[in-house]
């Protein structure tokens, strides 16, 4: 195909040079094995260096604590041995030229017990969600968690500027602030999890008080144009989320206020499953949040080359995440460049331990050297 295509066009992040708009996106892949829960340069640096053709690559959610995790095997940067960790990663993917951001994670409700010493998790209000925790042990229903105190509220603020600082300490380009896909901070924003009658509770400002506390605190330890935001408004029906009819109001005055600060992008998911049914959800959130974000939106959600490419061309986004392709397609970019056909991913190796469906997938096309 022609290089001519818009996710194939370069695009200046603030200060950062993207030599395309192909984003790979966020993904568990439960690879840190190890007592720390730290990234290796074998594994998370091998895994991330081979994509490094992607204008951008976000990591996996990254736990800013212990109190975090809430799935198995998953890295933190929290620690001096993950900041360690995660510096050869970065060095990896800068030697191929790459770009990199880290997600910072907190899944708040969505954890269990068992990674708690027995403790109940965290979250605003003591609301079970009641879905499943992957634990050590396998999936495991969730419980009623403990609702944090205010003070909780504001140690968990801080743990983000840490976290923050660490990535910046790792080397890398910037982070992501998981506010999404029913994790901690999306459970503050939601009604449905949240019946808190603190300042962190109540109106919509309240409930959405503790990201802008976040990004107020995070901006101390680095560039404020190096920091994104993942938002999903219309998440329904997933993860204990409830979308009710202050759902998309709260995530419009987010937004809308989004723009008081001078981020590298604002990365939002087109719903995740059919809503066209349910009462006061938005169906196509890139064109609703184009004309009320002023600054770089990426858009995510069941994306392909086609798609993508159109999206940009509407004027509705100007970069595209992708998921799973990227899992099986390490040089995604160059198959949109060549028109190599995609290769399929086996969803049966998303999470499993060893290399298989992790490092084992083919390389179909031409690429620089360092990419090999």
């Amino acid at each position: 195909m022609s290089n001519t295509q818009e996710l194939l066009r370069s695009y200046k992040l603030n200060d950062l040079e993207l030599p395309n708009r192909v984003v790979m996106a966020p993904m568990t892949r439960s690879r840190a094995i190890n007592e720390e829960n730290k990234p290796t340069r074998e594994k998370q640096g091998e895994y991330y260096k081979i994509r490094s053709s992607a204008g951008l690559i976000i990591t996996e959610g990254s736990q800013i604590s212990k109190q975090a995790v809430g799935y198995i095997n998953t890295p933190g940067i929290y620690s001096k041995e993950q900041v360690e960790g995660w510096k050869q990663v970065t060095e990896e993917v800068h030697n191929a030229d790459g770009r990199i951001f880290i997600q910072l994670w907190h899944v708040g409700r969505m954890s269990h017990p068992d990674f708690h010493n027995g403790e109940l998790p965290l979250a605003p209000s003591a609301i079970n969600p009641n879905e499943q925790s992957y634990t050590p042990e396998g999936f495991k229903d969730t419980v009623t968690p403990r609702a944090m105190t205010t003070q909780e509220v504001k140690n968990t603020i801080q743990d983000f500027k840490k976290a923050a600082k660490n990535a910046m300490d790792a080397g890398f380009d910037g982070i992501e602030i998981h506010s999404s896909n029913g994790y901690l901070l999306h459970q503050f924003f939601n009604a449905s999890s949240n019946e808190r009658t603190d300042e962190y509770g109540g109106s919509i400002e309240n409930r959405a008080r503790i990201l802008f506390e976040i990004l107020d605190e995070v901006k101390q330890v680095m560039p404020e144009n190096r920091i994104g935001i993942r938002l999903n408004p219309s998440l329904n029906g997933i993860f204990g989320t409830v979308l009710d009819e202050e759902t998309i109001p709260t995530f419009d005055y987010i937004i809308k206020k989004l723009n008081e600060y001078d981020l590298s992008y604002l990365h939002l998911s087109e719903p995740f499953n059919d809503v066209s049914d349910v009462p006061h959800a938005e169906t196509e959130i890139a064109k609703r949040y184009r004309p009320m974000y002023h600054g770089t939106i990426m858009i995510n959600g069941g994306f392909d080359q086609e798609k993508g490419n159109k999206v940009i061309a509407e004027g509705n986004a100007d970069l595209v995440a992708f998921g799973k392709p990227y899992i099986s397609n390490p040089d995604l970019v160059e198959r949109f460049e060549q028109g190599v056909e995609l290769s399929e991913y086996d969803p049966d190796t998303f999470y499993t331990p060893g290399p298989e469906g992790y490092l084992d997938y083919e390389i179909k096309t031409e690429r620089e050297p360092a990419l090999q």
